[in-house]
């Protein structure tokens, strides 16, 4: 990861650690490292998501373990100085920086850690489509509904999952929700 670190100009690191310290204080469900991925690519920075989110789950460990002894700024930066010889000065720099102003801050409770497993949804998109032909059936007319869902896993990675459904489909999908909703009125 220390090496995937040194392409990250250090604005893009530092929001990612931002990021990451919200994700832990619970005001955000997770890091969006294809977003971040993307503008970093925009930039001109050759990275892919897989390695961002490697940066991102070992930063994330880095600042949950650091919360959970309860280390100052500089016991946090000695203990890396130990261990990792290879991080670039700009890292330490945005670690430390980051640490200072918002480590304290870090809930470690049990109960947030334990809610934290299961992951959590974060955005619902759809689009209703029409396949008019392929290359083969000449005439399709057949409708279609496009889900997308943002989705923060356990570690706070948020990946996107899609999924289409025929109109019946949707409409059991609909039906469902309108329950749910029906449900979560009486509570």
């Amino acid at each position: 990861a220390a090496d995937k670190i040194k392409l990250i100009p250090q604005d893009f690191f530092a929001e990612l650690c931002e990021q990451i310290i919200q994700h832990l204080n619970h005001k955000i469900p997770g890091v969006d490292t294809a977003e971040l991925c993307q503008r970093i690519q925009t930039s001109g920075i050759e990275i892919n998501v897989g390695d961002l989110a490697k940066i991102a789950n070992v930063v994330s460990f880095l600042f949950s373990t650091a919360a959970r002894n309860n280390l100052s700024t500089e016991e946090l930066i000695t203990t890396l100085g130990n261990a990792v010889t290879a991080l670039p000065k700009h890292a330490v720099q945005v670690i430390r920086h980051v640490w200072n102003e918002h480590g304290k801050s870090i809930s470690v409770s049990e109960d947030a850690r334990n809610m934290a497993t299961l992951g959590q949804f974060v955005d619902i998109k759809w689009k209703l489509g029409v396949a008019m032909s392929s290359d083969t059936c000449r005439s399709l007319k057949y409708p279609y509904v496009t889900v997308m869902l943002k989705v923060a896993d356990s570690s706070g990675q948020i990946t996107d999952k899609s999924f289409e459904m025929t109109i019946p489909q949707f409409k059991n999908f609909f039906r469902q929700f309108k329950e749910m909703a029906a449900v979560l009125e009486t509570v």
